[in-house]
């Protein structure tokens, strides 16, 4: 583990590179303040920042400050949230700047640990609050981050395990620097994703380059390690659009936690359950039905192909939708509400 050059150098040729090569525009690098790297940071957990930047600046233009967001319907943060995936951040998101605004005066926490222990912030992303925000000597750890320590020390072992996540975090420590926090930190985050990439990483464009004990052994994308692979089920449902009569289309909110744990969705069924007994049962009598498109929808652990039924009603029964959590949505005037990737290319296209 131990490198042929000292950890302040570094550090040094980190931030020299990133001096010169580093990314300095992004939207959430203006005005920074602790609510603004908070936002962009969970925004970030495993989503790409071109895919990232319109939510964050759609998001901050209706939400510019923790007061706002903690006092938004969960709707209107999980409709901004439609597309992003991963839809617990955005529920973390919601319960923390409650949290921020009710029992901290709305101002967030300056210390890792505080952070740490508000919904849906680890300790990579306090550390990154607390780095960025404050200038505090914080290591993080993110993807970009892991990968750039686990080549450079040659650290084998998938980071998903607790001894490589223990050896990343001791060497992330050993290389943090006392001053220069924030760009210290932004600096790390490029190199991965802009050199020390996944595959084709650019080594003879990196200032750690000349003793990267990977680039060395002449094989880099062995490291770090990865995830041991197990086979993706595949899952198969079918999706019904119930239309009532006037052409609106029935939704039903979906329990807090588990798949799409919050959004809106159409009701699901099995592929032996019949379209027209289960909205005749639930809804109205049948006019007619058509089976569209199937479609793919690939989560992280499994693979669902949904079999859309447009199924049309030709009265209502009574009552039908005075339970809660369910709705008649209309397409052409929609609710600002969280739906289900998929839900919204169903409705939308």
């Amino acid at each position: 583990m131990p490198t042929s050059r000292t950890t302040d150098d570094f550090a040094q040729r980190v931030l020299a590179w990133y001096d010169e090569h580093g990314r300095k525009s992004l939207p959430w690098q203006h005005k920074i303040n602790a609510y603004r790297v908070w936002v962009s940071e969970i925004m970030l957990q495993q989503t790409q920042v071109d895919t990232v930047i319109p939510y964050f600046t759609r998001f901050m233009a209706r939400f510019p400050n923790v007061k706002q967001l903690a006092e938004a319907d969960i709707d209107e943060v999980l409709h901004l949230w439609t597309g992003l995936g991963y839809y617990a951040r955005a529920r973390n998101l919601h319960a923390c700047a409650q949290r921020v605004a009710f029992e901290h005066g709305g101002r967030f926490p300056r210390t890792r640990d505080a952070l740490n222990a508000l919904p849906g912030i680890g300790r990579s992303t306090a550390a990154a609050i607390c780095s960025i925000a404050f200038e505090q000597p914080e290591s993080i750890l993110d993807g970009n981050v892991k990968r750039v320590l686990a080549r450079y020390h040659a650290i084998d072992g998938w980071p998903g395990t607790k001894t490589v996540e223990q050896a990343l975090w001791t060497v992330a420590e050993a290389h943090q620097p006392q001053s220069r926090c924030r760009d210290y930190t932004q600096a790390m985050m490029d190199l991965g994703a802009t050199l020390c990439t996944r595959s084709k990483p650019a080594c003879p464009l990196c200032p750690l380059q000349s003793d990267c004990r990977a680039q060395s052994e002449g094989q880099p994308t062995l490291y770090p390690g990865k995830k041991p692979r197990k086979d993706k089920p595949t899952k198969h449902c079918q999706m019904l659009l119930i239309y009532s009569p006037n052409g609106e289309i029935a939704l039903h909110q979906r329990p807090p936690s588990g798949i799409w744990g919050g959004l809106w969705s159409l009701p699901e069924l099995a592929l032996d359950d019949d379209p027209e007994h289960y909205a005749d049962q639930h809804y109205g009598p049948v006019s007619h039905q058509e089976a569209l498109p199937e479609i793919k929808h690939v989560f992280s652990h499994y693979t669902l192909m949904i079999q859309p039924i447009a199924v049309h009603l030709s009265t209502l029964h009574p009552k039908i939708m005075e339970k809660p959590g369910a709705l008649w949505y209309n397409p052409h005037f929609p609710h600002e509400l969280g739906l289900a990737a998929p839900v919204k290319k169903l409705i939308h296209g």
